[in-house]
């Protein structure tokens, strides 16, 4: 029987480029120059920090543009609240979501389950999620759909077997 999983994975190693590119474009600009305006990677968050809070909202919006051109998916991005540091400076928390936590599996099996198919099964296995389904052609439907579907986490399908 085919089936696939629905995983939420994130490429560490495109996020780590898109912030050296988003640093080395704001150690070049203009509108940052004199602003230590920097983003710090570690492997569950990223750490955005810079001399004003304008500066600090520009420097976001230039990490989600190295986001997008590295074809990450904005959704992996959860931010936290502006926090005032010393000397009127501010920092920022952005953690890096990753994996389909159980309530997002219960989301996307509801949502299996509202398409109808017969012979199209869908459990949650640890942070992934299994569809099995005797034909092709509905697996098929059932990633249409879930490419839709409004979730808080990027979907990417893997593991497709006939």
């Amino acid at each position: 029987m085919p089936t696939f999983d629905i995983v939420s994975e994130v490429d560490l190693q495109e996020v780590r480029n898109a912030v050296d590119q988003a640093n080395r474009e704001a150690s070049t600009r203009f509108d940052f120059k004199g602003t230590d305006a920097t983003i710090t990677f570690s492997e569950k968050e990223l750490a955005l920090s810079a001399s004003t809070e304008d500066r600090l909202r520009a420097l976001y919006q230039l990490l989600e543009e190295k986001m997008v051109k590295r074809s990450v998916s904005l959704k992996t991005l959860d931010p936290g609240k502006i926090e005032e540091a010393s000397h009127g400076s501010a920092r920022q928390k952005v953690a890096l979501k990753a994996g389909i936590t159980q309530d997002v599996g219960k989301q996307i099996n509801k949502a299996i389950k509202e398409m109808g198919l017969k012979n199209v099964s869908s459990s949650i296995q640890g942070d992934q999620v299994r569809v099995t389904g005797k034909q092709r052609d509905d697996l098929q439907q059932v990633i249409t759909k879930m490419k839709e579907a409004n979730l808080d986490v990027p979907l990417q399908f893997t593991n497709f077997r006939d």
